[in-house]
């Protein structure tokens, strides 16, 4: 019985009738087809290499055939022609002097620190529905609304919201607003002092980022009273641009330093919920009450050489795309009052849409800059064909992995880091980092994808030479692109955000 039921099965497998023998001959085109391709992207990334070995290679022949005579003459020819020698040296060394004196500084990444709320500022899904019931500011519709939203957002028990919203009633008083600022960026900032060893007088640029919460003085003046930074310290305090102001302030930060010598800047990102809670029964203003949490991170730049044996990282590119000029994209994020006067943040059903769209236009700025010359080939010669002879040919999609080892993708919520794995094609461990921190975190606005880039060094991931694509995206409309690259094998810091639980991650999630 078991003889005939065996020699069935192989004769299926060998005439492809039996489900085996389907799927193999698929399972070997994939894996042909995939080497075809790592194939092509080597050949055409060492095409110079291969082309300058055969060359060099005639050429020492050449040098090695020559007589005694044949060199004695050519070093004559050099010595009647002193002057022409002499201008061609004198060209090319200055030349390089400029090459060297205008070409820009390189940024490096000394270090970075993110906000770790305490235990008692935590609310889970239960905590936080009990406590929507309990301030009467909600109908049933409502709570409904949210608890649904919680359920499938990715969304963890651990995740904190600050101490005035604890109580019932909550109390988004200004003082409680600002209490809330001081101890996330002071908790970040001391973490980071605390690290680097640099002291605060040290610093020469600062750059804080805030959408939602800009008192006076700002939350800037309130770093600068608090460390006792310098008097000529170069601040600024970025509001309202949303949760990719992060990359924006590392972008202002390395323009600062093209232009000041030997210094350090510091980027500080939070956001700020005290006084941002909605109270309402707006559906569209609801989701943010479900995303955002507490949370914050601290960034040391420099551009000191002797800084580069001790930083972590070196900053490659920043892109930035703004679809401001486009009146969807500008009201998908927006502030506003509901009907009952009630002020909160108005998510449009477009954003989705909107955010592919703000993606798109940057990774075509991006792409040629860090994509392998393998890839551009392939993406224009789809669209000269889509162009010029069938519009119905599907646009190349690049592939991303080949430039990037690491993505942090900003935690704006499931469907956000859903969407880019399904367009980018990305596996499931490029986007572990980003819904892990949404899970333990929350949406931490413009600071999240410092958590996550955490993430991946707390897991022993980063290594030396490895590529970190920062993907933010935030109201305006508009998506934020940063580069970095490891200069080591980098371990996580002293008292990092996932100090106490990594051994825990990755969790599984109901999706």
């Amino acid at each position: 019985m078991d003889g005939r039921h065996n020699a069935q099965a192989n004769a299926g497998t060998a005439h492809g009738d039996g489900a085996n023998g389907r799927r193999l001959p698929d399972f070997l085109l994939s894996v042909n087809l995939k080497y075809v391709k790592l194939g092509y992207h080597y050949l055409i990334s060492h095409l110079p290499t291969l082309c300058f070995i055969p060359i060099t290679a005639v050429t020492l022949l050449e040098i090695s055939q020559m007589s005694y005579t044949d060199v004695r003459l050519l070093w004559l020819h050099l010595q009647f022609n002193l002057i022409s020698v002499i201008i061609f040296s004198t060209v090319v060394v200055f030349g390089l002097t400029v090459y060297i004196m205008s070409r820009p500084r390189p940024i490096y990444l000394v270090d970075y620190s993110c906000f770790r709320a305490p235990h008692d500022w935590a609310a889970s899904l239960h905590a936080f529905m009990e406590h929507s019931r309990r301030t009467g500011d909600f109908d049933e519709s409502s709570l409904e609304f949210q608890r649904k939203i919680l359920e499938r957002s990715g969304v963890g028990d651990e995740t904190c919201v600050p101490e005035a919203m604890h109580t019932v009633p909550p109390k988004p008083s200004m003082a409680a607003a600002r209490d809330e600022a001081e101890k996330v960026m002071f908790g970040a900032l001391d973490a980071l002092f605390c690290n680097t060893k640099v002291k605060p007088k040290d610093i020469g640029i600062l750059v804080v980022n805030c959408s939602l919460f800009n008192p006076t003085p700002s939350l800037s003046a309130m770093i600068v009273n608090r460390y006792k930074l310098r008097g000529n310290v170069r601040s600024f305090n970025l509001g309202g641009m949303g949760c990719s102001a992060g990359v924006i302030s590392v972008d202002l930060a390395k323009d600062l330093l093209q232009i000041h010598r030997n210094t350090y800047a510091v980027v500080v990102s939070t956001e700020n919920i005290t006084q941002n809670w909605y109270f309402g029964n707006k559906k569209s203003m609801l989701i943010p009450n479900c995303l955002f949490r507490v949370g914050g991170s601290a960034v040391l730049l420099s551009n000191k050489s002797v800084d580069r044996s001790r930083a972590k990282y070196k900053l490659v590119h920043v892109v930035r795309t703004h679809k401001g000029a486009d009146d969807k994209a500008f009201r998908c994020v927006y502030q506003e009052q509901d009907g009952a006067g009630k002020t909160g943040v108005s998510l449009s059903k477009d954003l989705m849409a909107i955010a592919g769209g703000a993606l798109k236009t940057n990774i075509t700025t991006l792409g040629p800059l860090v994509l392998p010359i393998s890839e551009q080939l392939l993406f224009f010669a789809t669209l000269a064909v889509k162009k010029l002879l069938n519009k119905s040919v599907k646009t190349y999609i690049p592939d991303f992995k080949l430039a990037f080892d690491h993505f942090c993708i900003h935690a704006g919520g499931r469907a956000v880091i859903d969407e880019l794995e399904k367009n980018l094609q990305l596996l499931p461990v490029h986007v572990e980092a980003s819904r892990m921190t949404l899970h333990r975190f929350g949406n931490t606005s413009s600071s999240s994808i410092w958590y996550e880039l955490a993430y991946i060094e707390a897991k022993g991931r980063m290594r030396k030479g490895h590529r970190v694509w920062q993907i933010a995206f935030g109201s305006g409309f508009k998506c934020n692109s940063a580069v970095w690259q490891a200069l080591r094998n980098v371990k996580p810091s002293c008292n990092g955000p996932w100090e106490d639980c990594i051994d825990r991650y990755p969790v599984k999630l109901v999706l």
